[in-house]
């Protein structure tokens, strides 16, 4: 080899590497190695009055307790809080932004919905197929989420609602937007998350954060596929599916699914064509996952490339940052020893 070869040699390895780390996004960077999980610690929210707000919720949610914590009013779960930040002007729940909604287990959905509806709660609706009727809850539906044809083999086979547990949207406090889901213990269970690449998301929170994932599944007598990666995770999206907030279907394949202890995110496709907004500023404003040493987990990321909206500072006695994650998500990690 001659001495021009060896010089360019490295050169065109390091040229290479740029060109085919340059069209990545951030979320599919990964790290050497396996890291330790995060653990599910807040939701946060914006509010005009975050006292009633916590109010709000604890009558819906009677298992929950009013807190302050780091100055924050909220209130605290059986296994996670909630928190508000006070905002002098209503905040804004849109554009969509990653976060679409927060949701509770509760022992009896449908029972729950009765108390919701003498408290003055207001429901949202939804699309039952594309020309209705209008429910409030999906046991009142045909069961499962299903495409206009499996609607229709459904119809035709005499399909029946199950009239058992299900789940409802509901428009809480400052326009929030959670859901009542049964049959189970009451608890804080998941975020229902958008995302441009629902499995490229689930991987980045199980790379950087060390969220479990549920292993893929093969068909009945095949070896289950093999796991997604950085370079396989980009999927097409499947047909909308009823019921339905929207009268044309909601997107729901493919579902990717994240899990951080009990809270589980449940990750389907941006609906619409427009890119995600940030969630800083709108009603939900970011979720909360504390790590047990903050400084070596912000030198980690930051090694990872992981965009940081906060740098480390003070959070009451503890110590929290703000990082980025798919789509514009704000994630706060908390220090909890």
């Amino acid at each position: 080899m001659t001495k021009a070869a060896r010089l360019t040699a490295p050169m065109l390895i390091l040229l290479l590497a740029l060109f085919l780390s340059s069209g990545r996004p951030a979320y599919m960077q990964a790290p050497a190695a396996a890291v330790s999980p995060s653990h599910f610690h807040h939701i946060h929210l914006n509010s005009l009055n975050p006292s009633a707000a916590a109010d709000y919720y604890i009558k819906a949610f009677p298992t929950s307790t009013k807190v302050n914590i780091a100055g924050f009013e909220g209130l605290k779960t059986v296994n996670v809080s909630v928190l508000f930040t006070k905002v002098n002007t209503p905040p804004p729940t849109g554009p969509a932004s990653a976060i679409w909604h927060f949701g509770w287990l509760v022992p009896d959905s449908r029972a729950r919905l009765e108390t919701f509806k003498t408290m003055g709660l207001t429901t949202l609706p939804m699309f039952a197929t594309p020309d209705g009727p209008m429910i409030d809850i999906t046991s009142d539906s045909f069961p499962g989420n299903l495409t206009t044809q499996q609607l229709a083999d459904a119809k035709a086979n005499n399909g029946q609602p199950s009239h058992v547990g299900g789940y409802q949207y509901l428009r809480g406090p400052d326009g929030a937007m959670f859901e009542n889901n049964g049959n189970s213990s009451e608890r804080f269970d998941h975020l229902h998350m958008f995302a441009e690449n629902p499995v490229c998301a689930q991987i980045w929170y199980v790379t950087h954060l060390g969220a479990s994932a549920p292993a893929a599944r093969g068909r009945a007598g095949e070896p289950p596929p093999p796991p997604p990666t950085a370079e396989t995770c980009r999927q097409p999206y499947g047909p909308p599916t009823f019921p339905s907030p929207a009268k044309e279907g909601w997107l729901r394949a493919p579902t990717a699914v994240a899990r951080f202890d009990d809270v589980a995110f449940y990750i389907i496709p941006k609906q619409g064509n427009g890119p995600l907004a940030p969630t800083r500023g709108q009603v939900i404003d970011h979720m909360g996952l504390s790590v047990s040493d903050l400084t070596a987990t912000v030198a980690r990321l930051k090694r990872e490339g992981v965009k940081f909206l906060e740098e480390q500072h003070a959070w009451g006695t503890s110590q929290a940052a703000m990082i980025e994650g798919p789509d514009q998500v704000a994630i706060e990690l908390v220090e909890v020893k």
